[in-house]
């Protein structure tokens, strides 16, 4: 069993400004990543990863009229562990109506965004990687470009839809690109885990991180933690500035 490193405050942020490493990136245009008569897939672990790796992105297929299909796979309910503020029960009502606030705030056209709720246990999903898979591939077809989190961003619920991901895509041979989103708080810019090699960097205008701003404002439930408990909210701000960079990163 692997051991969490998503503890702490993570790597500050001025690290990642001031990486040479990450500066030199090359960039990619999302018109490339998703060519026209292509279709975009996103799968999101939890309601917000969507926003949060790649709220960008998504901002950027919506003016480009690109076709989506998010796919949530879990409705978020085990964040806030014994909360009496934030029990199981309000936060799978509350986290995809968040999802929903957030994606209209990122100007996604609703009514032709495809988006389906997979049911899968939050926190739980490695146990059911093999039917999640099966999931996606019935809703993948060939030529499609699909976005999830890295297969070793550190949060098991990432890593599992990410491998789950990478199979369904390889069997119906569709593109799999993938976001770090928890990378940002344990790896450091020079960390040999992390695959640079395959990282490429989507510029955003300051236009595009203020709107992915106000959408992860949406999340309040993960704005908020639960003092009475001790808890942290899950988005405090030092995670929230690492992912409101002037750009996303995805791995190809």
């Amino acid at each position: 069993m692997k051991t969490n490193p998503i503890v702490g405050q993570g790597t500050p942020l001025h690290l990642w400004q001031s990486s040479a490493h990450l500066a030199g990136l090359a960039c990619v245009d999302i018109a490339d990543l998703v060519p026209e008569g292509s279709r975009a897939v996103i799968i999101a672990p939890h309601p917000d990863d969507e926003v949060l790796g790649c709220g960008g992105l998504l901002q950027g297929l919506a003016a480009l009229g690109r076709p989506m299909l998010l796919i949530s796979v879990t409705d978020g309910s085990a964040s806030h562990p014994g909360s009496q503020r934030w029990p199981v029960e309000r936060l799978s009502v509350v986290r995809p109506q968040e999802s929903a606030q957030a994606l209209h705030r990122l100007g996604l056209p609703l009514h032709s965004l495809k988006w389906l709720r997979a049911g899968f246990s939050d926190s739980q999903v490695a146990s059911g990687e093999d039917d999640l898979s099966q999931f996606i591939e019935r809703y993948l077809k060939p030529g499609d470009v699909v976005f999830t989190t890295w297969r070793e961003d550190g949060h098991c619920d990432h890593e599992a839809v990410g491998r789950a991901s990478a199979k369904a895509a390889r069997a119906v041979g569709a593109t799999l690109l993938e976001l770090p989103v928890w990378t940002w708080h344990w790896a450091t810019p020079e960390d040999s885990q992390v695959p640079w090699h395959r990282a490429r960097k989507i510029l955003l205008t300051p236009e595009a991180v203020a709107r992915k701003r106000h959408a992860i404002h949406a999340f309040a439930s993960q704005l908020e933690g639960d003092p009475q408990i001790g808890l942290p909210p899950v988005l405090a701000p030092y995670v929230l500035e690492r992912l409101l960079q002037p750009f996303e990163v995805v791995f190809v």
